[in-house]
């Protein structure tokens, strides 16, 4: 990683979800996998949203997710202020 910069980085990241829908132009996609071949931190960051992305669409059984579960889950994700009050 020679020429390795966090500016490319920035630039690479601010791009990414429209990387993802396929939205940009094919010159710009192939410099984005060219700095993503050459850079570990980028390459988590892309594939950590992927997976992100696919759970979030996945189709949810009517299963109730437990109340204490749901209460962990809102206080561990900063999201206290969406569980029910009592």
């Amino acid at each position: 990683m020679s020429d390795h910069s966090h500016k490319n980085c920035k630039a690479m990241l601010g791009s990414l979800s429209e990387y993802i829908d396929g939205e940009l132009p094919p010159e710009l996609c192939q410099e984005i996998e060219q700095h993503l071949a050459g850079c570990d931190n980028c390459r988590v960051v892309l594939n950590t949203t992927k997976r992100t992305i696919d759970l979030v669409q996945m189709p949810v059984e009517q299963e109730e997710v437990p109340d204490d579960v749901r209460a962990r889950l809102f206080k561990r994700l900063n999201l206290d202020d969406y569980l029910p009050q009592t």
